[in-house]
């Protein structure tokens, strides 16, 4: 029975800590906190990274670089999202769409939107058309509405690929 598309969503949130550059989508943004995390803490690719990991049914994040794990101390989570467009690749499926919401309540992020598309888009392999990133914030409430932290969720939509022998 073939199943042409798949559908997985993600989620992520970091702890805003001083002294680290705060990295969005593959784009450092100016910033006096950055996000805490073995990596670069790029909540947003990591949010992308568990939707496209969900919609293969192939775990999550934590599954394939885990902060245990002293290789993956301090990588590009877009290194981390190449690779696992990689591996659902070899799974027979490619990256349809992706639809992104960071939530924040500083900085401004509505400038660096293009950019942050223009570098997923380009790792994802697909159309900037088919790449959406929504900034938005929390209205004050909980870690992410005090500054706390910053978190971002995300959708994925797969398609099979006919894979020729």
């Amino acid at each position: 029975m073939s199943h042409p598309s798949r559908v997985g969503i993600g989620y992520d949130i970091h702890r805003l800590v001083g002294d680290r550059k705060l990295v969005l989508g593959g784009i450092e943004i100016p910033f006096d906190k950055g996000l805490l995390g073995h990596s670069d803490s790029d909540v947003l690719s990591h949010a992308i990274c568990d939707a496209l990991l969900g919609a293969a049914a192939l775990g999550d994040i934590g599954a394939h670089f885990p902060d245990t794990d002293d290789r993956f101390e301090g990588i590009s989570s877009l290194d981390m999202l190449a690779q696992i467009v990689a591996k659902i690749a070899e799974r027979g499926y490619s990256v349809l769409n992706v639809d992104s919401i960071v939530v924040a309540e500083q900085p401004k992020l509505a400038p660096h939107i293009p950019s942050m598309r223009g570098r997923l888009a380009e790792v994802l392999g697909i159309d900037l058309s088919r790449v959406s990133v929504k900034a938005k914030t929390n209205e004050g409430l909980d870690s992410v509405g005090r500054t706390e932290a910053i978190a971002a969720h995300a959708i994925a939509m797969l398609s099979e690929q006919a894979i020729v022998e």
